[in-house]
């Protein structure tokens, strides 16, 4: 279906979209903020569905054929959503734990699903004014307080040294085993923690090296980002080295996955 989308339009449409859910999520930012807790225990803050309100609104109106999944309305049956071959995948605010932290780390995540990949993905950084973007066959880029669009590109694997993204707020002891096999094997290890999908993001502009989740996340945490990564050269497999994919079961969460900009190395090669 999406080959009679104008995957460029849209793509740009929802950075607009984003920013105005990032000026919405600002806007209660900086006041003393309402938190409650989902049934997960996951915080929820009225920056979310302020946020989700504003996306559903938008998306409803620019695409109206075309349902929308977002981690704040996520309670549609398989058996709907298994219909569903086109669709918008939202995380309002990916990284609620950072937004009540205040440190900035948060994220407004729009994706575009097609046959369980996606084609299409928007990621805006409300705090420093940075969007990231990409739909399929049109490249990856980067834009900073609203200025002229950036191409970016995966860097290629040094021999010796390896920059590594982890989590800011969700280490797991996996994780921990995974890294000090690494270690084993690299001269140099460089950590950069990072909250949200920004993490994804440090491996699309050739940052870091790779990003390995050895931990628990849902499908609307990594489907905007999964889109610029590949169209930045850069790969989202599970820990098979197959290509993540959305929509395929029942549950919402993915399974563990590795981010990462050379395909060279194996990185399953690291896990027990």
């Amino acid at each position: 279906m999406t080959e009679s989308l104008d995957l460029e339009m849209l793509c740009n449409r929802c950075v607009e979209i984003a920013r105005e859910a990032g000026r919405k999520i600002l806007q209660i930012y900086n006041t003393d903020f309402n938190i409650e807790h989902k049934h997960d225990k996951s915080p929820l803050t009225n920056a979310d569905m302020a946020s989700h309100d504003t996306i559903i609104d938008a998306l409803s109106k620019l695409t109206p054929n075309i349902p929308v999944l977002s981690e704040e309305s996520a309670t549609l049956p398989f058996d709907q959503r298994s219909q569903w071959t086109v669709y918008w995948l939202v995380d309002p605010l990916d990284g609620t734990r950072e937004f009540i932290k205040r440190n900035g780390e948060f994220t407004v995540n729009i994706a575009l699903i097609d046959h369980h990949r996606s084609v299409l993905g928007v990621i805006h950084v409300p705090v420093l004014d940075i969007d990231y973007f990409a739909y399929n066959g049109g490249g990856a880029f980067k834009s900073e307080h609203g200025d002229s669009p950036q191409t970016i590109a995966v860097k290629r694997l040094q021999t010796n040294k390896l920059t590594v993204a982890g989590s800011r707020s969700h280490g797991s002891e996996e994780m921990q085993q995974y890294m000090n096999r690494l270690t084993s094997s690299y001269d140099q290890i460089d950590m950069l923690s990072m909250g949200s999908s920004l993490k994804f993001c440090l491996v699309a502009e050739g940052k870091a090296d790779l990003y390995p989740r050895l931990g628990l996340t849902s499908e609307w945490d990594t489907a905007a980002a999964q889109c610029i990564v590949e169209q930045a050269g850069g790969y989202v497999t599970k820990t098979d080295m197959s290509e993540l994919q959305y929509n395929t079961k029942d549950s919402l969460l993915n399974p563990f996955f590795f981010v990462f900009g050379d395909d060279q190395q194996d990185w399953s090669g690291f896990l027990e």
